[in-house]
């Protein structure tokens, strides 16, 4: 009797096995990890950091009071700098945003009128369409190759080419308006892109010169650097 229960016992076990084996939850759990070149969309929780009393403490104030004049975070590698100002934006409110890649709003229209918005856009105004909605504060974050050009922003040659017109286009100071401009590696950013950001984040606007043409941009934003002391 006692084999037999040992037998049905053991063959009993050997089917659970085989369907363990052929469950789509097993063959799925077996698949090798693949990078789908995606970035994580959802930040790690700032409030789940633990430690990092003072720079958590110094992140918050540079949100709360923008006459902080920006932060910096100096620290080894693995001290969590780019995971907590990650998890910034989801601290913060809504912002209006523009809905055109030129960076057309109803402020512009009402500083410079029709001839400061794109053709798109001043289509939308004729038909009553908003220029801007509201979404989520972002975070830029500016690429150590980055050229000047890049940063304040120059002559759309696009547009100059196709519609023969001479526009100039905001760049990544005016993207980060009302957002959280992010440098990591700060201490090796190159020197005029260094004075050019500091420039804009103290003043709230900067201006591009481009011949004859002339723009301001307002570029009222949180500005964040780390840096490895090593480095």
């Amino acid at each position: 009797m006692s084999d037999a229960g040992e037998d049905g016992e053991l063959l009993g076990s050997s089917r659970l096995l085989d369907i363990l084996r052929n469950a789509p939850a097993h063959r799925i759990a077996a698949m090798p990890d693949m990078d789908h070149g995606l970035a994580d969309e959802e930040p790690f929780p700032f409030l789940a950091i633990v430690g990092q009393a003072e720079m958590k403490l110094a992140l918050l104030m540079s949100l709360i009071n923008p006459q902080v004049g920006g932060v910096l975070l100096v620290g080894p590698r693995g001290t969590a700098k780019t995971t907590a100002v990650r998890a910034l934006t989801d601290l913060l409110p809504n912002v209006r945003r523009s809905l055109c890649v030129h960076g057309c709003t109803e402020e512009l229209l009402e500083a410079q009128g029709m001839d400061g918005l794109c053709e798109e856009c001043a289509k939308k105004v004729g038909y009553g369409q908003p220029l801007t909605v509201e979404d989520k504060v972002r975070l830029l974050e500016l690429p150590l190759n980055a050229r000047l050009e890049d940063v304040v922003g120059g002559i759309n040659e696009r547009i100059a080419l196709e519609q023969q017109r001479v526009r100039l286009e905001r760049g990544i100071l005016g993207h980060a308006d009302g957002n959280i401009l992010y440098i990591d590696e700060v201490n090796l950013l190159d020197d005029v892109i260094t004075d050019a950001i500091l420039d804009a984040a103290a003043q709230g606007h900067y201006t591009v010169r481009r011949g004859p043409l002339k723009l301001t941009y307002r570029a009222r934003f949180v500005l964040i650097g780390s840096m490895n002391p090593e480095e």
